[in-house]
């Protein structure tokens, strides 16, 4: 087994206090650690390692890199030949280079994006423990995100270039860390060109998602909950809090998800996602979603393209 989940998340926000402040009482992480840079370290309350989401201080909003864990060390060792085979270059991180984190690889996707792995990171438990635990535990806050779910990267698009890191970071995600494709959007003439791609290193829709755009960025990190039924209670959090809705309560074609998106306080793209869609599977044929179905594949309820879900992020 190699790729086995995603880890963590890191990105700049431009007011740290006020950013915990969100992901703490709207999102419903909790702060677990503070290092000596100034950054901030949350998990959500069904999560057992130390930290899923890690808050860098900056003058601007964004993506830092996306950490995924790994089975064990050893296969620590077997990715990074894999990654180096498709070209690109690997740097070695020693233990505690992130607090509470195992030596990492660090490496840049062929999008530009950075990627890590990871095989250790302190275990805290969930806050309703192991051991005959509760469905839930009393501290929830906010919208009571269970996990970080996925995230969802722009990257360059521009046929007139010949330039597609949509396909390119598929194909690596494939060939090199094992995921494999589970949705995609096409465009172009015969559908020819990958505009948007859903992969997974699960049985979850999707670990990970592409999406072209004219620079590489991220649109959006997503927290997992339960219900439809708690997509709209996130909506009333949101709301409660004069936090900015991006896209209603709604569902997707693509991974059937149900959804809510909003900003962090610094921009900062958010979901909440709900629903197991299906179950993906190596052997399950890839779902297409054709241009001429894109707006319904992306907001399934309306169909009706939705301009700053397709233009804004960081």
């Amino acid at each position: 087994m190699g790729v086995m989940r995603i880890g963590h998340i890191s990105i700049r926000v431009m007011d740290l206090e006020a950013a915990i402040r969100h992901y703490e009482q709207v999102v419903g992480m909790r702060l677990t650690h503070r290092d000596g840079e100034g950054n901030a370290y949350l998990k959500c309350w069904d999560e057992w390692d130390k930290y899923s989401l890690v808050l860098t201080p900056s003058d601007r909003a964004g993506f830092n890199h996306v950490a995924y864990k790994v089975a064990g060390d050893a296969e620590l060792d077997q990715l990074a030949e894999k990654i180096k085979g498709h070209g690109l270059a690997v740097e070695v991180l020693p233990p505690d280079s992130l607090p509470a984190c195992g030596r990492m690889l660090r490496f840049a996707m062929p999008s530009g994006h950075e990627m890590r792995l990871y095989a250790q990171k302190e275990c805290v438990g969930t806050d309703v423990g192991s051991i005959n635990p509760d469905p839930w535990p009393d501290s929830i806050r906010g919208a009571g995100v269970h996990w970080l779910d996925h995230c969802a990267l722009v990257c360059e698009f521009d046929p007139a270039k010949g330039v597609n890191k949509v396909a390119e970071n598929t194909r690596f995600f494939v060939d090199a860390l094992d995921f494999f494709q589970t949705e995609q959007l096409t465009v172009g003439p015969e559908g020819a060109l990958q505009f948007g791609s859903f992969i997974s290193c699960s049985s979850k829709t999707h670990d990970i998602a592409f999406v072209g755009g004219p620079t590489a960025g991220m649109h959006h990190i997503s927290f997992f909950l339960d219900s439809w039924h708690d997509i709209l209670k996130a909506a009333d959090v949101l709301a409660k809090h004069r936090v900015h809705i991006d896209v209603p309560p709604t569902r997707h074609g693509l991974t059937r998800g149900e959804t809510l998106y909003f900003f962090d306080p610094s921009g900062n793209r958010n979901e909440t996602f709900a629903g197991l869609g299906y179950q993906a599977q190596r052997d399950k044929p890839v779902v297409t979603w054709t241009e001429d179905q894109a707006s319904r594949g992306l907001l399934y309820h309306t169909g009706v393209p939705h301009e700053s879900f397709m233009n804004a992020y960081t």
